[in-house]
């Protein structure tokens, strides 16, 4: 860099180069200064105990140390909200896993049931702020913990609505009475000893059936035992049958969800009067129609004859 001093004086002009190592030179004299002067200071402050020298270092050691007190402070105002914050969580996700686990119907372990009986007056104990940090640290891992739990519990509620969706647990006919159960029984028909694979609802012709769980109709039509026959595919090999219907109001490959209408009660078949016939199959294995709908609700309002 160049400097030009032009002046009236001069006859003429004068030209003055600055490198950069006069401007590195600069620099190292200032900061040398500022140094010396500070030392001075301190060496004044100390040997002869100059009572400005006192009172301004005083005042800056004060100043530093309430800006170290306000810093601290704060940081213990912060970590102690963070610390209630997290508190509040862990009881309001113990309080939802209670419930969830409820509807679940999974036994979550009671938290501190072998504690001993305690009790006394409460004398707050500050903490500091290392307490507070590992008191935060071990917080936000039981919240950690705990939301773990609800992703499993949530899953499982998950799994248990569409389990029951699936299985056939509401009563294909409302409002009917219990005929002939399942199991063993005297044909109605030959007199003779015969296994009846299925339950028999007695109601008026024409009420009103409809499926017991979410299915695929995997036919409607009429067979020569059965009458008019609806068989409804659950998944995972597990079907149901409607029979000695009066009409069928489903076609085949239809999906139907749980509680609609299917059909109604009649007296088609082999049959000695309206009822409907209701059959629950396991791989084709025929099993009891009550170990299913006594999962639900409403099995506890059938009529018994």
């Amino acid at each position: 860099m160049q400097i030009i001093l032009v002046s009236r004086h001069l006859k003429a002009a004068r030209t003055i180069t600055i490198m950069p190592r006069h401007l590195v030179l600069t620099l190292f004299v200032l900061l040398a200064l500022v140094f010396s002067t500070s030392a001075l200071f301190s060496w004044l402050s100390v040997h002869l105990r100059l009572p400005l020298v006192e009172e301004l270092m005083l005042s800056l050691q004060q100043q530093e140390e309430k800006k170290a007190r306000d810093h601290l402070d704060n940081n213990l105002q912060l970590m102690a909200t963070r610390l209630g914050e997290l508190q509040g969580k862990v009881l309001q996700l113990d309080t939802l896993g209670e419930r969830i686990s409820g509807l679940v119907g999974v036994k979550r372990p009671l938290v501190n049931a072998a504690r001993p009986g305690q009790g006394g007056p409460y004398i707050a104990a500050p903490m500091s702020a290392g307490e507070l940090q590992r008191e935060i640290d071990r917080l936000a891992g039981a919240v950690e913990q705990r939301s773990d739990d609800l992703a499993f519990l949530e899953f499982k509620l998950l799994e248990k609505r569409v389990k029951d969706r699936l299985l056939p647990t509401i009563l294909p006919v409302k409002d009917a009475a219990l005929g002939s159960p399942f199991g063993h029984r005297s044909d109605p028909i030959a007199g003779l000893r015969s296994m009846h694979e299925g339950m028999d609802f007695s109601a008026e012709p024409g009420t009103p059936v409809v499926v017991a769980a979410d299915g695929v109709v995997l036919s409607a039509a009429y067979h020569p035992e059965y009458g008019n026959l609806i068989e409804v595919d659950h998944g995972e090999g597990l079907t149901s049958r409607y029979a000695h219907l009066s009409r069928m109001e489903v076609q085949p490959g239809s999906l139907i969800k749980r509680g609609a209408q299917i059909g109604a009660v009649g007296n088609t078949g082999r049959s000695t009067g309206p009822h409907l016939h209701f059959e629950v199959r396991m791989l084709g294995v025929a099993q009891n129609p009550a170990h299913f709908l006594k999962q639900g609700d409403e099995y506890a309002q059938v009529r018994r004859r």
